[in-house]
């Protein structure tokens, strides 16, 4: 070996050495057999994801302008459309170009379309409807579109989308005249007054909370093939059922199919007063038996053909189910002994 083959040998050996190094400093080779570093260099990013990164600028992100405001009436009514302001904002743009359609959301058709021109950003503004602008009754929606000098679209957004949706209702009907009160009947000759039993202390049949029902509680109201001849005074279930007026007990019975149980009194003034309904095991007199003003009779219930608690009521004169006897109307005697008792 010469002494220059001597000389270059510890180079190659240290050559060799520093390719053969530990993993720490030994150089990746990519399938190309291009060889690249295994880390960044100290203070590289590791991530590659964006030009701006390799001295790219960034493209700057385009303004466009948004409804920050739209106010519709959730409801209007038949003719002119409803009042309707909006507020668009687009930072450093001081006018946007906006139109407003309304749309019938059933036939899907745009029934007004109108072009406001360039409005001005940051403030409120309220739509003028062309002259002659009319709404049918139907569900609408009002939707308004704009683009700033650079065609930028307005932004939609969930919360602010431009869109809102309202109700055109036909006017309410007037109301119908209230029926004028019916003509107290004339008073027949022999049969007392409302007011003139009221006078005579008549008590109202029922202790407690009570009410007449409706149509079909009234004496005249259809019952099948007969009418309803008694009125019908809605109360709770226990409720005592007492005498108008003094008299006899002239029957207390049981009818399964009809009244329930029962009881009937004829008084000293020509009425004879019929109560039906009264609740199971609740009769406090029997045939025969004198009763005064305000004694108790029954309670009221359910028994019988009855679907709620209530006392049926009837007022007969010239005889309980008798030939030649008739019911009359009860209503304005309960009334009246009603207000007599308040």
């Amino acid at each position: 070996m010469s002494f220059r083959s001597a000389a270059i040998l510890p180079a190659l050996t240290g050559f060799a050495a520093i390719l053969c190094g530990s993993p720490a400093t030994a150089l990746a080779r990519d399938p190309g057999g291009i060889a690249a570093p295994s880390a960044e260099p100290a203070g590289a990013s590791t991530t590659r994801a964006g030009g701006s990164q390799f001295g790219v600028p960034a493209h700057a992100t385009q303004q466009r302008p948004v409804i920050t405001q739209l106010s519709v009436p959730s409801s209007s009514t038949v003719g002119r459309p409803p009042r309707v302001t909006f507020r668009i904002d687009e930072p450093g743009v001081g006018t946007v170009a906006a139109q407003v359609t309304v749309t019938n959301l059933l036939a899907h058709k745009v029934v007004i379309s109108l072009t406001l021109g360039w409005v001005h950003t940051g403030r409120s503004v309220a739509v003028r409807w062309p002259s002659g602008a009319s709404l049918a009754a139907g569900s609408y929606q009002v939707s308004v579109r704009a683009h700033d000098h650079h065609g930028g679209p307005l932004l939609r957004r969930a919360h602010a989308s431009g869109d809102a949706s309202f109700a055109v209702l036909a006017p309410a009907a007037a109301p119908a005249p209230a029926p004028a009160p019916a003509p107290a009947p004339a008073p027949e000759p022999g049969v007392l007054t409302p007011a003139q039993s009221a006078a005579d202390g008549a008590i109202f049949p029922i202790a407690g909370v009570h009410n007449f029902g409706n149509a079909e509680n009234r004496f005249g109201a259809p019952r099948g093939s007969h009418v309803h001849q008694g009125q019908d005074v809605l109360t709770a279930e226990g409720t005592p059922v007492v005498a108008p007026l003094a008299g006899t007990v002239i029957t207390a019975s049981y009818q399964a199919g009809g009244a329930g149980y029962y009881l009937a009194e004829h008084t000293a003034v020509g009425f004879d007063f019929m109560f039906a309904h009264c609740m199971a095991g609740s009769l406090a007199v029997s045939t025969g038996q004198s009763v005064s003003s305000g004694e108790q009779l029954c309670k009221a219930g359910q028994t019988g053909d009855a679907s709620t608690p209530h006392l049926h009521f009837e007022i007969w004169v010239g005889g309980l189910w008798a030939t030649g006897g008739r019911p009359i109307d009860p209503l304005p005697y309960l009334e009246a002994w009603e207000h007599a008792s308040a």
